[in-house]
């Protein structure tokens, strides 16, 4: 997951947005190359969002699933669903390298990107497009939705059994770490769930705009409210990628003693160098004495 948000913000951010700002002159503005790159985004994009369905997915599993656990949870499975992850998200995504064509051409050079025509009328096209739509974000809605909702519904299920097994003693439940820790589960699902779907939704609506006005994507006139919401989408868009990582990171007790070693570990070895000097000058000042 941190990988492929990773190159979110290579390809789309620095490659793509701050390159259109500060080097709109730059060998990246050939045609070919910005194409090239574009496709990179989106491929970045969908193994980002598909690896955070099949995360929680595999949350699922751990949780629910006791009896697919021990099968399904393991090194070979995980490496194996993320490459084939990453290899369907380059597949669905090479028609985007063919979608553009030149703004301007100048010295027989294709300058700049620029959608054709025939991207908003073709019915190939258009039907391409509702099945990018639909595959990213839509059905991660509903999948990450979907799974987090059985989650939770499984945690709070499991949560009155146990409280009924430990019986009505209010301050043991209380101080119950195993129902502590399904509680904070909860609101990491929520989080997630929540998170994905707020930061999406805006990109997610102007699609849907598309379709039944007669708006187009990626135009460049910042004038118009709707362009100005469609770069506030993708704006947001690569927000996500970073937060859901974040959240699900700081959320895991193993990561933070790790962070916190890492932390800790200069001055760590400050004080251990500290601790030696004082060691040899009182070793020094016995001999002397």
């Amino acid at each position: 997951m941190a990988v492929a948000d990773l190159m979110v913000l290579v390809f789309n951010v620095i490659l793509s947005k701050i390159k259109e700002a500060y080097f709109p002159h730059s060998f990246l503005n050939y045609t070919p190359i910005c194409s090239f790159v574009i496709a990179l985004v989106y491929i970045s994009l969908d193994w980002s969002v598909w690896l955070t369905v099949t995360f929680t997915f595999d949350r699922f599993v751990v949780i629910c699933c006791q009896s697919l656990r021990s099968k399904y949870c393991t090194m070979q499975t995980a490496l194996k669903i993320i490459t084939a992850v990453f290899v369907l998200s380059i597949f669905e995504n090479i028609p985007i390298y063919f979608i553009f064509e030149p703004l301007e051409v100048i010295n027989d050079v294709p300058w700049s990107c620029y959608v054709k025509s025939s991207f908003y009328t073709s019915p190939t096209w258009v039907a391409y497009l509702w099945f990018e739509t639909i595959l990213t974000p839509f059905a991660p809605f509903v999948l990450i939705l979907l799974l987090n909702t059985l989650t939770i519904k499984h945690i709070i299920m499991s949560n009155r059994v146990r409280s009924k097994l430990r019986g009505s003693n209010t301050e043991a439940c209380h101080t119950d770490q195993e129902t502590e820790n399904r509680r904070k589960s909860i609101i990491l699902l929520v989080a997630i769930s929540g998170n994905f779907i707020f930061l999406w939704m805006v990109n997610l609506v102007c699609f849907i705009c598309v379709q039944f006005t007669d708006t187009q994507l990626m135009a460049t006139d910042y004038n118009d409210s709707f362009t100005i919401a469609e770069k506030s989408g993708y704006m947001l868009r690569c927000l996500s990628t970073c937060t859901n990582t974040f959240i699900y990171a700081v959320s895991q007790r193993q990561f933070r003693e790790e962070l916190k070693n890492i932390i800790a570990r200069p001055f760590l070895a400050i004080a251990n160098i500290f601790k030696r000097l004082t060691t040899k000058l009182s070793l020094s000042k016995n001999v002397i004495k």
